[in-house]
Order: C-alpha cells, then structure tokens, then sequence
C-alpha cells in the first residue's frame, strides 16, 4: 500500500482546508486510517481517524469540532476537512494505514504504511 497526501497549504487562522490521502492497493479500502501531524521540534500527534466503513471515528481533543475525517465512496481516498484552522494547527500533516479494520488506534505503532505529509501553515 502506497499512501499520497495533499492538499497542504498557506492560509489564514479561521480558514478551511481538505487534505487528501489517496492509496494505492486493492486492500487500502479495509483498513482504518489516521491522520497525524508534526509541528517542528514536537512529536507526531494523532489528529482523527476512521475505520474501514467509516462506521467508527475519533479525534483529538484539541479537533474535535472543527475537524471532520471521511472516506469517498470508493474507499481509496479518505478526506480530513479542516476548518476554523489556528495558528497551532501549522504541521506537517501525515496520514496512516493500519490493518486493524475495527479500531482506531491514537498512537503511531499500530499504524503499518504512511505517506509523505503534506504541510499545513496557518497565519494569524
């Protein structure tokens, strides 16, 4: 499973941004997948996930509310909407595989395949 996230960029604190994480591997669509992210000098934070049906998320404390995870219909691409973006929200943004398909685990271990991050800079 290859992972490919995007839609990073430069905005202003109270804008919106949606990152993609589109996979390649016909199993990708069976696994949860987590979004984390990493502020420069700090470790890498879980943000949200969501399991394989997207019956299941979860999200970070410092999220909740104001950001939402989501898979598209066919399951290869998963979506984390990002809005009323601070300026403590600038990261490099990474998402996450994981083969567990019914948990969403907060901690990086679990997670089996990342792709490269995308990053994320919100101005005051």
């Amino acid at each position: 499973v290859q992972l490919q996230a995007s839609g990073g960029g430069l905005v202003q604190a109270g804008d919106s941004l949606r990152l993609s994480c589109a996979a390649s591997g016909r199993s990708f669509s069976t696994y949860t997948v987590g979004w984390f992210r990493q502020a420069p000098g700090t470790e890498r934070d879980f943000v949200a996930g969501i399991t394989w049906s997207g019956g299941t998320t979860y999200y970070a404390e410092s999220v909740k509310g104001r950001f939402t995870i989501s898979r598209g219909n066919a399951k290869n691409t998963v979506y984390l909407q990002m809005n009323s973006l601070k300026p403590e929200d600038t990261a490099v943004y990474y998402c996450a595989a994981d083969r567990n398909t019914t948990v969403v685990h907060n901690t990086i271990a679990p997670y089996d395949y990342w792709g490269q991050g995308t990053l994320v800079t919100v101005s005051s």
